[in-house]
């Protein structure tokens, strides 16, 4: 069943800053750094936004040695709807949905 209800202010905030670049491939730790959200509060947000089709998700590829892949993040154009619906996002231009299928971070 899914809630009918305004998103709280953690996800608004999650969702302002994806959409400042929604063709662009977030980590966690970034959205942390600049939502001011700990990771305990963000991921969770993440993980829904994610059941809800509102993000696309992958790993990083190219990993440098000694560290772990991230997980990365982006707004789908549900999510990017949705976050204009909020107030947070400004329609893009066809350019930057054709920017959406750039390879993501470590692919040539």
């Amino acid at each position: 069943m899914q809630r009918n209800r305004p998103p709280s202010e953690q996800t608004i905030a999650v969702l302002r800053s994806l959409a400042q670049d929604p063709t662009g491939w977030r980590h966690g730790y970034d959205l942390c750094q600049q939502t001011g959200l700990k990771a305990g509060t963000l991921y969770p947000i993440l993980i829904r936004l994610a059941d809800r089709n509102w993000l696309e998700t992958t790993w990083e590829t190219g990993i440098p040695a000694g560290r772990p892949p991230r997980h990365l993040y982006r707004l789908t154009e549900t999510g990017l709807e949705e976050a204009r619906e909020v107030g947070v996002a400004k329609a893009h231009s066809a350019k930057a949905r054709q920017l959406r299928m750039r390879p993501h971070m470590g692919e040539a």
